[in-house]
């Protein structure tokens, strides 16, 4: 009698266990990228490996946030070259995050706040963001 209690413990044990690795499996993957550099093959990167996870596990699968922070602000902004980009990848569900601490240094040493491509929200510390996010349970990537 014991043995077949036993028996049918272990095997609740491991369709319990089956189940959660199943719906664990099937949450969506949760990304953050760092971009720290002005480096524009960095930025490319880090746009890239954005795109290549949406591509793996379909969009609906992954959620993906880029943030930026001291140089690699540069990457959020009108200016850049690679604006257009940004903003067709922001409306493909890529997060993107520009530092503000960032953002009132270079509007003080420039006199101008620099503006921020359509899709780009702020966050008040890009590093403090990336530690939120790890804490929520993303995995961090720095091309």
């Amino acid at each position: 009698m014991k043995t077949k209690a036993l028996s049918l413990a272990a095997l609740f044990l491991l369709v319990v266990t089956s189940l959660l690795n199943v719906a664990i499996a099937n949450e969506p993957k949760q990304v953050v990228i760092q971009v720290s550099s002005n480096d524009p093959v960095t930025q490319k990167i880090a746009m890239n490996n954005a795109v290549n996870l949406q591509k793996l596990y379909g969009m609906d699968n992954v959620v993906i946030e880029i943030v930026a922070y001291g140089p690699g602000l540069s990457l959020m902004t009108k200016a850049s070259d690679n604006a257009k980009r940004v903003e067709s990848l922001a409306m493909q569900n890529i997060n993107f995050s520009a530092c503000m601490n960032t953002m009132k240094k270079v509007e003080k040493k420039t006199g101008k706040k620099p503006m921020l491509s359509e899709g780009v929200k702020t966050t008040p510390s890009g590093i403090a963001r990336i530690v939120e996010l790890q804490g929520e349970g993303y995995a961090y990537v720095r091309p």
